[in-house]
């Protein structure tokens, strides 16, 4: 679950869907650099398997920048108080006090809005639909 010490935002559901065009952009930044990422993968693996004898590739500073374009991206939407809980869908989950308890909101890009929610330990198999309780 949560640790007591662990810094955790807590969104109403206004505040999570006002962040839904700032999480369009920084997961289409996300996106391009994971896809840059495993486009070079195979190559990146054959200099990691020779570097014993010195290594190296030509696409090494072209996969620093997907990294580092990718982790960037990763820490903008963390730094808001969002959770990436997959990165090739783009999923992320906003704490939310439902009843006394946290829960999490739950949305994807290719989601007009937040229209879903789950238990912190069901994840995304355990989605429901947002009911009029959640306003």
């Amino acid at each position: 679950m949560f640790e007591e010490d662990e810094e955790l935002r807590v969104f109403t559901l206004v505040e999570a869907r006002s962040l839904i065009p700032t999480l369009r952009r920084l997961l289409t930044r996300m996106a391009k650099a994971r896809e840059g990422l495993l486009d070079l993968r195979i190559e990146i693996d054959l200099a990691r398997e020779n570097a014993r004898y010195g290594g190296g590739s030509p696409a090494g500073p072209t996969y620093l920048k997907f990294m580092l374009e990718f982790t960037e991206a990763i820490q903008e939407i963390q730094a808001l108080g969002v959770q990436v809980k997959d990165f090739g869908k783009g999923l992320v989950d906003f704490p939310y006090e439902h009843e006394g308890r946290i829960v999490f909101l739950c949305w994807k890009p290719d989601e007009d809005e937040i229209n879903w929610w789950h238990e912190t330990d069901t994840g995304f198999g355990g989605r429901q639909p947002l009911t009029d309780e959640f306003e």
